[in-house]
């Protein structure tokens, strides 16, 4: 047990990170236990991972709610999706050709990053009243910051489907492609989106970590998991503490760099 302790500071980094942009850790996480636990099955590594994703989720969600900054109609409406496919990713672990899914979707993680990098600017769309599928949202952060913004609700839950499904799939935490697609796409505002893909991936990994428990994945990965989850909850406070004073700009930009990195270690460890 007591050579497990060094994952509570590799938790608290992992925490973190993972609160100021929103993505939960995994997508740091998995990568190191991969190079760590060589000879593990994905099915065990995924479920410590989610593990730590869920209780690193559900402390920056804690802090961010003291911020005001979680929309929660939107938050429980994309989780409502989430779940499903969380279950789904979770089931399929065993039996999806990892090989030829790694490097897909290495290739997706890069593409994404490249598209946010070289994207000159967010802009906000003009809300279109009209539209039926305009889901206007209104938020007032806790320091009077106010957000005013709106999208289609359909995209919405078709991209949480997918985002719940790949989360559970390969453990790294859906936030690292529900951040940029909140953004991107459904027109959040950064800080909102962060915090709100937090709230999301509390019920996804939750959902993820509950098959896992149930197929017995935790047997003998009980401390890692332990030790972890206490770093990731001190880190996360900090995380989300940090993240006011990081301009949105610049949490894209650190999302687009940790795009790459996963994007690139999945593609090597699949060559």
């Amino acid at each position: 047990m007591l050579e497990y302790l060094w994952f509570i500071p590799l938790g608290f980094v992992i925490g973190g990170l993972g609160t100021i942009i929103g993505a939960g850790g995994g997508f740091i996480l998995m990568p190191i236990l991969l190079l760590l636990y060589p000879g593990e099955s994905p099915e065990i590594l995924t479920s410590i991972s989610l593990a730590v994703v869920f209780f690193n989720a559900f402390s920056g969600s804690q802090a961010y709610a003291k911020m005001k900054r979680i929309d929660y109609k939107s938050g429980l409406l994309f989780s409502t999706f989430t779940i499903p496919g969380a279950i789904l990713g979770a089931i399929n672990v065993a039996y999806v050709p990892r090989h030829l899914f790694n490097i897909i979707f290495g290739i997706l993680l890069i593409v994404a990053s490249v598209f946010i990098i070289l994207r000159p600017k967010i802009e906000k769309k003009k809300d279109k009243a009209n539209s039926k599928y305009c889901f206007r949202r209104n938020i007032i952060e806790a320091d009077g910051t106010v957000h005013i913004f709106s999208y289609n609700p359909v995209i919405g839950m078709i991209l949480s489907l997918f985002v719940g499904y790949v989360s559970s799939l390969l453990g790294i935490g859906g936030g690292i492609i529900h951040v940029p697609a909140l953004v991107c796409i459904l027109n959040f505002p950064v800080h909102i989106a962060t915090a709100t893909s937090h709230f999301i991936l509390v019920f996804t990994a939750l959902t993820g970590t509950i098959v896992h428990i149930i197929e017995g994945s935790f047997s003998h990965v009980i401390y890692q998991t332990l030790f972890l989850a206490i770093g990731v909850v001190l880190g996360a406070q900090l995380g989300a503490k940090i993240s006011n004073k990081v301009k949105g700009v610049w949490i894209i930009r650190g999302l687009a760099v940790a795009l790459a990195f996963v994007g690139i270690r999945i593609l090597i460890m699949a060559l």
